[in-house]
């Protein structure tokens, strides 16, 4: 049997057809809705270790980047059948939440319009106690990226101080991500308590450099370390995941030693990222899963006390 006459067989990504494979979803680097698609598929070994098993949201910006954007963390009427339908018991007042532990569930919000991928601070089965603790690094769009590297650093300080190991990815924005993984023992009241006190040590102790308060009126000239994402519903993007800003850019996890390195939080890309992936000598991340550490009530004294 012939094609239809105007029509094109879809080509395929990990099983999935991309429909419009050649619509440029972002001007500034020409990037097309394929690139994507492919991109997700070519970094699934990066990507989905740190998607599967948690509650998921997407932004889908089906105009392209430029357009209007879509964040949901339900399925909809979206046609994705390999991503994973949560239990309605996890959020029992809104539609089911949604998890995506494949790369074929990925590639498939990708052909439904998906761009960015974020995931919840705890896993669904214990979606009521974090195994992660995580600050964004929020600058005054006007401060040099130095002011960005310089305030990272003094976060790190303090975590180390705190006993605390943190790993480090770029937002892909402006700032930076510090993740801190600890057990699960405690609940989001607890682990929430213990983010903000983070922020409010650091503006106590550097008010020139840190805001207490975010918004940016309040962040004029300073940088705001946002722990408002340490809340049950929350989320953060996913290391690996695309943006869906001008060029692109990924969420990207580096070592301490690369901080000073590197150019911005936008630094990598779509069309670049795979170069990076090439060239490293391993996995920055590469000691996370046998991070062992709490969050406990000394701690959280300690935090309390003055620097």
């Amino acid at each position: 049997m012939s094609a239809t006459p105007g029509k094109s067989k879809r080509p395929d990504v990990g099983g999935i057809g991309i429909s419009s494979p050649q619509r440029v979803i972002d001007a500034q680097s020409g990037a097309t809705k394929l690139q994507l698609a492919e991109y997700y598929l070519s970094v699934g070994n990066w990507l989905t270790p740190h998607l599967a098993g948690r509650p998921l949201s997407i932004v889908r910006a089906p105009d392209g980047v430029d357009g209007d954007s879509f964040f949901q963390r339900h399925c909809g009427r979206l046609k994705m059948p390999h991503m994973r339908v949560l239990d309605k018991s996890l959020d029992p007042e809104h539609a089911h939440l949604i998890q995506a532990d494949s790369i074929t569930a990925v590639v498939e919000a990708a052909q439904m319009g998906t761009v960015e991928f974020h995931t919840w601070n705890a896993r669904s089965d214990r979606i009521d106690r974090p195994d992660r603790v995580v600050f964004d690094l929020d600058p005054d769009p006007a401060l040099p990226w130095s002011s960005m590297v310089e305030a990272t650093c003094m976060t790190l300080d303090l975590l180390d101080e705190l006993g605390l190991k943190a790993f480090l990815k770029t937002s892909g924005g402006r700032g930076m991500h510090m993740v801190v993984p600890i057990d699960r023992r405690q609940g989001w009241d607890c682990i929430n308590e213990f983010a903000r006190g983070v922020t409010m040590r650091l503006a106590r102790e550097a008010p020139d450099k840190f805001a207490e308060k975010m918004g940016p009126k309040n962040r004029i000239g300073k940088i705001f370390v946002d722990y408002l994402r340490n809340q049950r519903g929350a989320s953060t993007v996913a290391a690996y995941s695309a943006r869906a800003r001008p060029g692109l850019p990924v969420s990207v996890p580096i070592g301490r030693d690369e901080l000073e390195q590197i150019a911005g939080a936008n630094q990598w890309n779509i069309l670049n990222l795979h170069q990076r992936l090439a060239e490293q000598s391993g996995d920055p991340w590469s000691d996370y899963a046998s991070t062992r550490q709490s969050i406990s009530a000394s701690l959280l004294k300690a935090l309390a006390q003055d620097g």
